[in-house]
């Protein structure tokens, strides 16, 4: 039985992005212990993936803030030796960039990465024991695949498949609700506040509640106006991204900006319409087999009507009053 070991620790759309390869891995080696190195915070969200049999997560990012603590030490000296705890066949570092890279190299295996001129920091190369050239101009999922594919030997092919069955996650709602994803990491991917609202107010009178979730006190402080300026919406308590996972699989659509949970959506083939005006939804846009509609693009500024109208495309039942 073969060993392998996945590094792709973030961010959230990135992990996302990199479950069609595990899924394709696991169809393609149906024997085969499938590992993978992920930041803590998305763990939870990993463990729900059927192909996954062991779950190593990693705290960089904790442990940069507290570099000199006793404790980051300690977690840290505990992950290597988790790390090299096992033999792997193959040590496929899909991320690309110098942290992973270290990652890979700590690994007890043949090593994989991008070369120079796929990858995005090329520091990492000389970490890889076999180097793979994978367009920079396709999508980050086809470009996991494909890399995930020539390590294991196997050419990538077949529709896109995330390997989440939204079925197992998420019981029939008792009312059905919209989610607003209107956090973003980056401040060019947001959508106005004014626009929010008034998109809100015309949804609010198709007779769907709207729920907004968020990740830290800025958003938290941005979905109260927000869902305060909306009849009957609501901002929900901060969850797990298990726990997310399943109120994301039980919408009956899913409105948001360039964020990792449309991507989530995407995965669980919930209808999404992807709001984009600071990013190229072609290189890291949401796919899926599920209904999606993007409206904008990279320094455009959709309408709420935009999104309307993408809305009705997607066939989620909620007519325009």
């Amino acid at each position: 039985m073969a060993n392998v070991l996945f590094i792709k620790t973030s961010s959230l759309g990135d992990v996302i992005h990199h479950m069609p390869a595990v899924a394709e891995a696991r169809r393609r080696r149906p024997d085969a212990c499938l590992a993978w190195v992920v930041e803590e915070a998305f763990a939870p969200l990993v463990r729900l993936h059927p192909a996954v049999d062991e779950v190593l997560p990693v705290a960089s990012r904790r442990w940069r803030h507290a570099p000199f603590v006793a404790a980051t030490w300690a977690e840290a000296r505990a992950f290597v030796r988790s790390v090299r705890s096992r033999a792997y066949d193959e040590v496929i570092d899909t991320q690309g960039l110098l942290r992973t890279a270290l990652i890979a190299r700590i690994a007890r295996g043949r090593r994989h990465g991008y070369d120079r001129r796929s990858i995005r920091e090329p520091l990492a190369c000389p970490f890889y024991d076999v180097r793979h050239r994978v367009s920079r101009a396709w999508h980050a999922v086809a470009r996991n695949r494909a890399l995930t594919g020539e390590a294991l030997g196997y050419v990538p092919d077949g529709e896109v498949d995330f390997g989440l069955d939204p079925r197992t996650l998420a019981a029939p709602p008792a009312a059905p609700y919209g989610i607003l994803l209107h956090a973003t990491a980056r401040r060019s991917k947001e959508w106005p506040e004014e626009r929010w609202i008034a998109l809100g107010h015309r949804l609010a009178v198709r007779g769907i509640e709207l729920q907004l979730p968020w990740g830290n006190e800025a958003e938290r402080l941005r979905g109260q106006r927000i869902a305060a300026a909306i009849p009957g919406a609501r901002i929900v308590d901060r969850q797990p991204l298990d726990a997310v996972a399943r109120r994301i699989a039980g919408a009956q659509v899913v409105i948001g900006v360039d964020t990792g949970l449309l991507h989530l959506a995407a995965a669980l083939v919930v209808p999404l319409v992807g709001i984009f005006v600071g990013s190229e939804p072609g290189l890291t846009g949401p796919i899926g087999r599920g209904p999606i509609a993007i409206v904008g693009g990279n320094g455009a500024r959709p309408t709420p009507d935009d999104v309307l109208t993408a809305l009705d495309r997607v066939g989620t039942g909620l007519t325009r009053q």
